[in-house]
């Protein structure tokens, strides 16, 4: 079986999943997105959330999650695509697929030592801070890279 697939986790193994990271004292980064097209700026954010802990779990939305927040004509690459393209960076340790809008369950069940969002984001707008903050943990906002959107490449794409 390829290493990658490998770090696609599912639901169920998340209570072992952490009872075994806290058991080697690790402390666990959580970030969450869509991830469509993965971009240099993608690479540089969880580069940068990997490094705040030993163990970088990202929250993957579903294709059908994608088509919520960003319409029908996304995702690109569908969720089993985006997951392997994400497993494949070697400062992701897990990758797990969610369905709702938002991480909020996953962040319940996981209940990480850090949180982490990108500069586009305010502590207010971030599901799961208060949650993540009421068992002590942490919420980081990092600086936003200018100059790389999905949005703007696949508009760039699209204009030839």
């Amino acid at each position: 079986m390829f290493e990658t697939k490998q770090k696609i986790r599912r639901w169920e193994e998340i209570p072992r999943l952490r009872a075994y990271w806290s058991f080697l004292e690790q402390r666990v980064v959580f970030t969450n997105g869509c991830f469509d097209i993965l971009h240099l700026g993608h690479v540089e954010y969880l580069e940068a959330a990997s490094q705040l802990g030993d163990v970088l779990v990202v929250g993957l939305n579903s294709d059908a999650s994608v088509r919520q927040l960003k319409g029908p004509a996304r995702p690109v690459l569908p969720q089993e695509a985006r997951a392997r393209i994400l497993a494949a960076l070697e400062f992701v340790e897990a990758v797990i697929i969610f369905d709702e809008e938002t991480p909020e369950k996953l962040i319940e069940a996981l209940r990480p030592d850090v949180l982490v969002k990108g500069g586009d984001y305010t502590e207010d707008q971030i599901a799961g801070a208060s949650l993540v903050r009421s068992y002590g943990g942490e919420v980081v906002i990092l600086p936003y890279i200018p100059g790389y959107s999905t949005t703007s490449l696949i508009q760039k794409i699209c204009a030839g």
